[in-house]
């Protein structure tokens, strides 16, 4: 097939549809759903195991053993509240800790109904309590095990493109092409970007992927690439046509994600209400000056404390390595903004020698964050090792029990680096609505270092406004994760 012009943008050639094509689909769209199957078996066979775990220990716990239909009554019931809770559908991003959450959940409520269940039963009285809290105990725990490691699998496989779906984007703009750009970043959303669909794409080089057509080539589109997953972002097109392109993908059996308008306002605390057939959607975000934001920088204060003191040992180790590999001073200061743009010094660990002249700013290139070693490098074996390590970042627990910064928060820059990137970079002021953090979403979704500048922003932004006493136990985890991780290689 010939090419045409789309606006001055050349469309390339379509090549003929293969006879392989829609085995191809076919073999991804099966394979898909054997993960949903897949799960669900794997849940049945983990509370099969948990139950005959509990039940088999119980006598040996002086607690009598529950009767075989109450069991089959609550594993049907978990499994109940699980599908409820979306757990055996396809979502773009998987996360662990969020399943385990659901998972804790539906074990805790499901003994819950159980019991209430029983205690209109008759002679069925013994040791209620304790049955239904160490079923609930070993349920949560084994079906938490294997939907890690199910995820843990399901991701290594997205990665790998066994199944990868493959994606038309609606809307060559910027938000198009920033949402191919993102899929094709993160295999493990399960998205393969093959095309934009767009009359007037945005007249920009560097298309991720190439434009194939207008709205009237989606079903030609559709079958010569074996779509299974349409994203709609902004385009040029009329609201009509694009409605028509979303029902026509509903009825051909396509996936359709759509990325709102003033997406930056929407958040995860998201309620609709109709005005007759015509929805309003209204977020709730969380105010850094209301009283959630004060109990955090509370606790963060009495949870900095205890640290110290448990770490206290680690700590005198690390500044004796300090002392020895680079001399005196121990701490490194530097100042950083923080809350509301006020000045503070961030505490560290010294890892470098001392320069022999001033150290000056790097020059960036564009849309980069700061980071790194700047200049030559100076850093000694231990220096390395601690900042490999994170552990460098230690003393920040200090400025935390001080009230300059929070445990979980935005990273803190430096006062010319800010005054810079608040010209260049959109909304990198709304970082500094809370305490800067010593770790933080963006760092824990692997933005650290000479990373982009806007990326980190977006996801700073995005943990401000869906801020969660959760989230924040999450960064927790996943940072302690880390440096486990980093030991464990370094073995």
């Amino acid at each position: 097939m010939a090419t045409r012009p789309l606006t001055n943008v050349e469309v390339p050639a379509l090549e003929p549809i293969s006879l392989e094509a829609e085995p191809l689909a076919l073999r991804r769209l099966r394979a898909a759903g054997s993960w949903a199957r897949g799960a669900l078996a794997l849940d049945a066979a983990m509370l099969l195991a948990a139950v005959l775990a509990a039940e088999l220990g119980a006598p040996d716990a002086g607690i009598v053993e529950i009767a075989p239909v109450w069991l089959v009554a609550y594993a049907a019931l978990v499994l109940l509240l699980l599908q409820v809770r979306g757990l055996y559908s396809w979502h773009v991003r998987l996360q662990a800790l969020d399943d385990v959450r659901a998972v804790v959940t539906a074990s805790g409520l499901a003994a819950m109904g159980i019991l209430t269940l029983r205690l209109f039963v008759p002679g069925d009285v013994d040791d209620l309590a304790a049955q239904s809290i160490r079923l609930a105990a070993f349920s949560a725990v084994y079906l938490s095990a294997g939907r890690i490691a199910f995820d843990w699998a399901q991701v290594k496989a997205r990665r790998q493109g066994d199944t990868a779906k493959p994606t038309l984007i609606v809307g060559a703009g910027r938000i198009g092409r920033l949402t191919a750009r993102r899929l094709l970043e993160h295999p493990e959303f399960g998205l393969q970007p093959v095309g934009f669909l767009d009359k007037e794409p945005l007249e920009e080089p560097g298309l991720p992927v190439p434009v194939l057509g207008a709205s009237w080539d989606l079903e030609r589109i559709v079958e010569q690439h074996g779509i299974e997953h349409v994203v709609v972002t902004f385009s040029r097109a009329p609201s009509e046509v694009l409605l028509r392109e979303v029902k026509h993908c509903e009825e051909l059996g396509i996936g359709v994600s759509l990325v709102p308008r003033l997406f930056e306002s929407v958040t995860e605390r998201l309620s609709v209400e109709h005005i007759g057939g015509l929805p309003l959607l209204s977020t709730r975000r969380p105010d850094p000056k209301g009283w959630h934001f004060a109990l955090k920088y509370s606790v963060d204060r009495v949870v900095a404390m205890l640290i110290l003191l448990a770490a206290a040992p680690l700590l005198l180790l690390l500044a004796l390595g300090t002392r020895i590999s680079v001399g005196r001073p121990i701490f490194f200061r530097q100042p950083r903004v923080g809350l509301d743009g006020r000045r503070f010094e961030m505490l560290k660990f010294r890892s470098m020698r001392a320069a022999d002249e001033p150290v000056v700013l790097p020059d960036l290139p564009a849309d980069t964050a700061p980071g790194g070693v700047e200049g030559d490098d100076r850093r000694t074996g231990f220096g390395t090792f601690l900042r490999r390590t994170s552990l460098d970042e230690l003393p920040q627990l200090l400025n935390v029990l001080k009230g300059d910064m929070s445990l979980i928060g935005p990273r803190p820059e430096r006062p010319d680096f800010v005054e810079l990137f608040e010209r260049n970079v959109h909304r990198y002021g709304d970082r500094h609505r809370v305490k800067s953090g010593i770790t933080g979403w963006a760092q824990v979704n692997g933005l650290r270092g000479k990373t982009s500048l806007s990326d980190r922003v977006e996801w700073d932004n995005y943990y401000i406004e869906n801020w969660s006493l959760w989230l924040d136990f999450k960064i927790l985890l996943m940072t302690i994760w880390a440096v486990r991780r980093y030991f464990a290689l370094a073995e």
